[in-house]
């Protein structure tokens, strides 16, 4: 035994053969710790981390939008696959910061955890990484270069690799206000440096039907691939589920939208059924990020549905006797966006796959609740349709799940008569 334990020892790779102390121990100093592992804060160092990195700046710029401050962005792709992101909001503050005696826009954009979504003064409600997405895009950059527009003059820093090249210099005057952030990615942090037009693209048009009014122009300055859009929806997110069911046949005309709040908290819902569709698609948003993996928001939005209408089927008239509708039943044909924004968003994981408010499920349980319950009692035409649609489901799945044990009845008696 005592054999076996030593040959399992030496093919125990895994260990170590001195002492753990605490010259062990390493500090990661500033933005040491992002390039050392990327993938803490941008999920992967593959395309999605590199296309994460635009997302991070224009979060920050569609946080301006979301305070009232900033009803323009520009996200341009250029020629060396270099990004620069302008807006015209108030500029990220060049004033020195208390803590650290330096100017605020150098600590933003070199200080994990600086910025101004933590005291609750500087944006109510933020999609950025919560203060370390300028800095981690520095940290992940062979170069970066930020111009700020404010107080009627241009401010510039420039870093290389998360380390100031060129302290905050005025570079010259101006009559309008904003920010632009110039940055190329680190080939040495990525396993590609191409950017492509069309991820990016999806991405800022999701922006532009979340935040009503907001102009997103979208460029490619790359020769032999210039394309550029400028995306601009006043419907919001009712415009989005209408471009989603751009090619299928809808079950009513107009989009389904409710809406409401409670403290700082807001919610919308926009959904329309189709005919010839059986799939449903939900697709959720927290602070104008995606949250792909749903949440506590979706899980609002499903037990409602189910409840509203089942109890809308029975009052109506359109069930017989016990006849009740799954939540399955009730979201086939459905297309739905939900976009929700907090104070204090509780993101599962770095990137922000799900979102984790249990009070967004009541918010949003509560708005779907009572606006589609009206929306039924206005448009009984509309829910006779939806309900008949999701009985036709109900059918059809008892009537699978029907075939399904006839066929393992008769193969299990064929198996038994053999």
């Amino acid at each position: 035994m005592a054999e076996e334990r030593s040959e399992l020892n030496e093919m125990n790779t895994t260990q170590t053969a001195h002492e753990y102390g605490a010259s062990e121990i390493q500090v990661l100093e500033g933005l040491e710790a992002v390039r050392k592992r990327p993938g803490m804060y941008i999920g992967s160092t593959s395309a999605s981390g590199l296309h994460h990195l635009v997302y991070e700046i224009v979060d920050n710029a569609i946080d301006e939008a979301l305070a009232g401050y900033c009803d323009h962005i520009t996200v341009e792709i250029l020629e060396d696959d270099a990004i620069r992101v302008t807006d015209n909001g108030r500029g990220v503050p060049v004033d020195i910061q208390a803590q650290t005696g330096k100017p605020a826009l150098e600590v933003v954009y070199t200080v994990l955890h600086a910025g101004g979504k933590f005291g609750g003064g500087g944006y109510k409600v933020s999609g950025g990484l919560h203060g370390v997405g300028g800095s981690v895009v520095n940290a992940l950059s062979q170069w970066m270069e930020v111009r700020v527009y404010k107080n009627g003059q241009i401010y510039e820093v420039k870093f290389s690799r998360g380390n100031i090249t060129q302290e905050m210099t005025v570079v010259g005057t101006t009559d309008k206000t904003g920010t632009e952030v110039l940055f190329k990615p680190d080939p040495e942090m990525f396993e590609t440096t191409v950017y492509d037009y069309e991820t990016l693209h999806r991405r800022m048009r999701e922006q532009a039907f979340l935040n009503a009014g907001v102009r997103i122009l979208m460029a490619d300055r790359r020769p032999g691939r210039e394309a550029e859009e400028f995306m601009h929806y006043e419907g919001g997110i009712r415009e989005f589920v209408t471009f989603i069911n751009k090619n299928k046949t809808p079950l009513h005309d107009s989009v389904i939208y409710m809406a409401g709040a409670k403290d700082d908290s807001m919610a919308e819902i926009a959904m329309q059924y189709s005919e010839d569709s059986f799939n449903e698609i939900i697709v959720s948003f927290a602070n104008n990020v995606h949250t792909p993996e749903g949440g506590m928001h979706e899980e609002g939005l499903k037990r409602a549905l189910t409840n509203v209408l089942n109890a809308y089927g029975k009052k109506a008239g359109i069930f017989k006797g016990e006849e009740k509708v799954s939540g399955d039943d009730c979201r086939e044909g459905l297309t739905c966006v939900i976009s929700v924004k907090l104070t204090e968003a509780q993101f599962e994981g770095q990137t922000k796959a799900k979102l984790g408010n249990s009070e967004m499920r009541t918010l949003v349980n509560a708005v779907v609740s009572d606006k589609l319950e009206q929306f039924l009692d206005e448009n009984p035409g509309v829910g006779k349709s939806i309900l008949e649609k999701a009985l036709m489901a109900n059918r059809a799945r008892e009537a699978a799940r029907k075939a399904r044990e006839s066929i393992r009845r008769k193969t299990a008696l064929g198996g038994a008569a053999m």
